[in-house]
């Protein structure tokens, strides 16, 4: 017997059987949906997490544009490698730690948001010197194998020696820890990096281009319609006219996209036309980024 739904992966169609709101409510959580620039990353951070110990740790840089699906990724990976309980030690297994970058470069601020994050009590007039101490025996104590630091180009918002000093602190992190450092944020970050040249020859690159309207944009638009509970089949393969529509509205953000699949859905339920068209499309009030960004007309 064939599949009722069959433009719906079987977990998905299983929620038909809900009601309109809990439908929504699965619709508007996050998921992970795979392609294959984020597939690649992940791939590239695993390898970076087994590369065996040495003192100049390979680190790694993952640039993409604004709401481009970068923090996701990691966040992604961050789940796939969650603390661990340790009962013969003081203190938990956390094999990667997550942390967003300073808003500008101060190592105060970064050793401060580290010792919050391991929920570690420390005095916010202590000396920088004292912190780091403290950050570092904690890392090891926690068996750390990576630092993730996501909008790492906030660096450039503090003068060119605040910039140097600050890269001089992930420098030496990574070095007495022989841990790999990931940095994450918009093109700016690969030019922060660059103003140390010793720490810039440690860094690869994974780069998530914004997306082309091509077959690669496609696929994700069908896996996006196999993940949302929809009754009927939206065929975006057979709708290039609604495909290039999605594209025009998104101009290639991944994150853009993902919000015009979510309101169009819920318009979709709601209306109870239970597909997304063009007619569905025009109705969610959508203005593209570049629009947004231009000053509004009195």
């Amino acid at each position: 017997m064939s599949e009722p739904y069959p433009h719906l992966a079987k977990k998905v169609a299983s929620y038909l059987d809900k009601t309109d709101a809990q439908r929504i409510d699965y619709i508007r959580s996050p998921r992970w949906l795979s392609y294959p620039g984020a597939d690649d990353a992940i791939r590239r951070l695993e390898n970076l997490l087994t590369e065996p110990l040495k003192h100049r740790m390979p680190n790694l840089l993952i640039i993409g544009d604004t709401n481009n699906g970068k923090t996701m990724l990691v966040k992604r990976f961050c789940n796939q490698h969650k603390p661990q309980e340790n009962p013969g030690g003081d203190a938990s297994i956390i094999p990667v730690l997550y942390m967003q970058a300073p808003p500008v470069p101060d190592e105060n601020r970064f050793y401060n948001t580290i010792l919050e994050l391991l929920f570690a009590p420390y005095k916010s007039a202590d000396r920088p010197d004292k912190k780091q101490f403290q950050v570092i025996k904690l890392l090891k104590a926690v068996g750390l194998k990576m630092l993730i630091i996501d909008e790492i180009h906030h660096i450039l918002a503090g003068v060119m020696t605040k910039q140097r000093a600050f890269l001089n602190v992930i420098k030496y992190l990574g070095n007495e820890l022989q841990i790999p450092i990931v940095g994450v944020g918009t093109q700016d970050a690969f030019r922060a990096i660059q103003t140390d040249l010793q720490l810039s020859n440690r860094f690869d690159r994974v780069i998530l281009p914004r997306w082309s309207n091509d077959d690669e944009f496609l696929n994700l638009l069908c896996t996006f319609e196999m993940a949302i509970p929809l009754k009927n089949p939206s065929n975006f393969a057979d709708e290039p006219a609604v495909v290039d529509l999605i594209y025009s509205m998104s101009e290639g953000y991944l994150g853009e996209v993902s919000r015009i699949m979510v309101a169009a859905s819920i318009y979709a339920i709601e209306s109870s036309s239970e597909k997304i068209d063009k007619k569905m499309l025009g109705k969610i009030g959508w203005v593209n980024p570049s629009n947004r960004r231009k000053e509004p007309r009195s």
